[in-house]
């Protein structure tokens, strides 16, 4: 089997999202310009997937090879957050430019490769409306991403966890000694832990270590022990009166911090792009997760979402205050604080929820019942949406440009054309959220009829 018949690997967050991280690829020290936190984790996304890849093959492929996945599964596994989705497309576009020095952490090894870019070559494109990312690297990088001689297991699911670029580096360096039996990091220079754990290039003047330790250092090490497998102290060694050298101690925790981590995992962020081009922000998407559970919340994103292409209602003002109403009322059929999705919403009601605290009491997990499963008719809608849909990506894009032009003339009419729909718009994102909606209603009322959404229409 050649390397086009390799089955394709999922570059999704999964349970041993774990990279082995080649020791000469340890210690990160830009050349050219700063490395942002999202940049050096969404490389680390980039070789975990390569890595799977590249032991799936029976040889090494090509130096020209092009490694692939979808931007929204890499940033799952990274934890970023909807605002650095399009820092992460631009960092990928620099990523090809930015030159940086690779240290192994092992005694006497020194600076082992210098002046590789991080990636040979980076694209991004637009495939059935996902952002996919292509990408290589130079041949020296992928020899030792497919048989690393030394290496440190990286768990991404625990990196997603550290909020600081000197966290992620320092947790880096440690993981590979929590089974050295030494328990202790190399001894370094305060200088080269100040490359090591900065963004800047290296060589750029440097705040004295007793700031730099206060600063970086020690919120990083609180992070690490808080958040990921291991534990760390700082040990400093003294010239004098003033401290010179550097280690850490490293030892393994106990219990099971990464259950917790998938516990906690970051949003879906197909999941947080739907409710933002309904008009609701992830934080507020967030709390209504932690509250009812990702499934239930996207169940009725899904009422939601159906309900915009009734045009015979009136558009929900409060899309926020109405998805929280039929959580907590159990969706269409049981929901007496706000009228059912099938009706106009009174404005008084939608005030009322919106301004409603979450309960200080929370509800009872709703337990599996056929309130839940869609009605017959439900499910006949959502087939026929499914058919509409269908028909519209089997359009050319000239002829699917105009029936989206159309929609976008809609929204823009009723005020409901924001950044975010203009955005998925350009980026051929069209059949979800409230674009989708619209569009589908567009183009099914023009090509099958006003009835196109009732069973037994002719259309």
């Amino acid at each position: 089997m050649d390397d086009k018949d390799t089955p394709r690997l999922p570059a999704a967050k999964e349970e041993g999202a774990e990279l082995r991280k080649p020791h000469e690829m340890i210690v990160m020290v830009p050349r050219s310009r700063r490395v942002t936190l999202t940049g050096r984790r969404l490389y680390n996304a980039l070789l975990q997937v390569s890595q799977s890849r590249l032991q799936a093959m029976a040889t090494m492929p090509a130096a020209d090879y092009m490694f692939e996945a979808p931007l929204p599964a890499l940033l799952r596994t990274t934890g970023s957050s909807g605002e650095d989705r399009t820092a992460a497309k631009r960092y990928l576009r620099e990523m090809r430019g930015l030159e940086v020095d690779w240290e192994s952490t092992a005694p006497g090894d020194g600076l082992k490769w210098r002046g590789f870019s991080m990636l040979s070559e980076v694209a991004i494109e637009v495939r059935n409306g996902e952002n996919w990312v292509s990408w290589s690297y130079p041949p020296t990088i992928m020899s030792a991403l497919r048989e690393p001689a030394r290496w440190a297991r990286i768990d991404l699911d625990l990196l997603a966890k550290l909020g600081s670029y000197a966290a992620v580096a320092l947790y880096e360096i440690c993981a590979r000694y929590r089974d050295n039996p030494s328990g202790v990091t190399s001894r370094k220079p305060v200088n080269w832990w100040a490359d090591a754990l900065s963004q800047a290039p290296g060589g750029a003047e440097r705040r004295e270590w007793r700031k730099f330790k206060n600063e970086r250092v020690k919120p990083a090490v609180e992070e690490i022990n808080s958040e990921t497998d291991i534990e760390i102290e700082l040990i400093e060694h003294k010239l004098g009166r003033a401290v010179s050298e550097v280690q850490f101690a490293v030892r393994r925790k106990r219990g099971l911090p990464r259950a917790r981590a998938l516990a906690e995992g970051p949003v879906d962020a197909g999941l947080v792009l739907r409710a933002e081009s309904l008009g609701i922000r992830e934080a507020k998407l967030d709390g209504l997760i932690k509250e009812f559970g990702e499934t239930r919340v996207r169940e009725q994103l899904d009422v939601l979402e159906r309900r915009s292409v009734n045009r015979k209602l009136r558009g929900v003002e409060h899309a926020y205050a109405y998805l929280r109403s039929l959580l907590r009322h159990g969706g269409e059929d049981a929901a007496p604080a706000l009228p059912a999705p099938a009706e106009p919403v009174a404005p008084a009601a939608l005030a009322t929820a919106a301004a409603d605290p979450v309960p200080a009491v929370a509800p009872a997990p709703a337990a599996p019942s056929a309130a839940l499963a869609p009605t017959p008719g439900e499910a006949w809608l959502n087939q026929r949406i499914a058919q509409v849909k269908a028909e519209i990506a089997a359009l050319d894009a000239v002829q699917r440009r105009g029936w989206v032009e159309r929609a976008l003339q809609e929204l823009a009419a009723r005020g409901l054309l924001s950044a975010v729909v203009s955005r998925r718009a350009a980026q051929g994102d069209v059949l979800h959220g409230v674009l989708g909606s619209v569009l589908v209603r567009v183009y099914a009322e023009a090509v099958h009829g006003p009835g196109w959404d009732r069973p037994g229409h002719a259309g």
